[in-house]
């Protein structure tokens, strides 16, 4: 498997939106000030299509987990242009961001981060009920069921498995049909057999449900269930893969120092 560095060139000053689920335009983003700055985003320009499963990965300190939280929203940055669904959320005042991360983004973390008084269903539907939604009961039966919660909706996170928690955290992230679900390790609790059964649970909301995912991983095994694997060193892009195998990955990270 090639590695390919044909990422997209940054158009910061452009006006038309571009067409992805989300997009990254010259993005930059640094921690503390002078010779102790930390550098974590180093002029990022970067699409991701829809209804794609995209894996970024990198070294320690790469800048990965920060990319993730500056495109969903959850920090802000220095420099550049941010899109989620066609909407610039660069600028937006808190309370527009809040209500488009509650209504238009999705995430799974690796910690499952489940309420432990409330059933897997009102897990599920909490997000909906703090927005003072309605909650769409036909796609509730649709995704319990194609994630195998159908007989589990009534328990409380201790009467579930690792598993089955975390596809109740999937099962949330799913219901509000979001343009793009954020993954933060999202396996990285589980053990392997477990894992790879919460990883083919995304990989089938892409080809089955048309699910745009971002994952953030370390493990090569977890990112081959991704569509493209985008890589990271020193708060830089360095190039990519396309349905690529744990291997191929493996030794693309090695290159890098990872």
């Amino acid at each position: 498997m090639t590695l390919s560095t044909n990422l997209p060139g940054a158009i910061p000053g452009s006006s038309a939106p571009p067409s992805g689920a989300v997009a990254a335009r010259a993005v930059s983003k640094s921690y503390g000030r002078g010779e102790t700055a930390v550098h974590a985003l180093r002029d990022v320009t970067l699409d991701f299509e829809p209804e794609h499963f995209t894996a970024i990965m990198g070294p320690s300190g790469s800048g990965k987990s920060t990319l993730m939280h500056c495109l969903a929203g959850l920090d802000s940055i220095d420099t550049g242009r941010l899109w989620i669904g066609g909407t610039e959320i660069t600028g937006l005042p808190d309370a527009a961001l809040t209500r488009l991360r509650r209504e238009r983004v999705g995430f799974v973390f690796q910690a499952f981060n489940l309420v432990p008084t409330l059933t897997a269903e009102q897990n599920i539907t909490l997000p909906v009920a703090l927005a003072g939604g309605t909650v769409d009961t036909a796609w509730l039966q649709q995704i319990s069921s194609s994630l195998g919660l159908g007989d589990r909706l009534t328990h409380r996170p201790h009467e579930l498995s690792g598993g089955q928690q975390q596809r109740v955290a999937v099962a949330r992230a799913l219901l509000t049909r979001p343009d793009v679900i954020f993954g933060d390790e999202p396996t990285g609790n589980l053990d392997s057999a477990t894992g790879a059964e919460v990883l083919s649970l995304l990989r089938r909301s892409c080809t089955e449900m048309g699910q745009s995912i971002i994952m953030v991983t370390h493990d090569p095994v977890a990112a081959s269930y991704a569509d493209r694997v985008v890589l990271m060193k020193d708060g830089a892009l360095v190039g990519e893969l396309q349905q690529s195998t744990p291997d191929a990955i493996l030794g693309a990270l090695a290159a890098l120092g990872g």
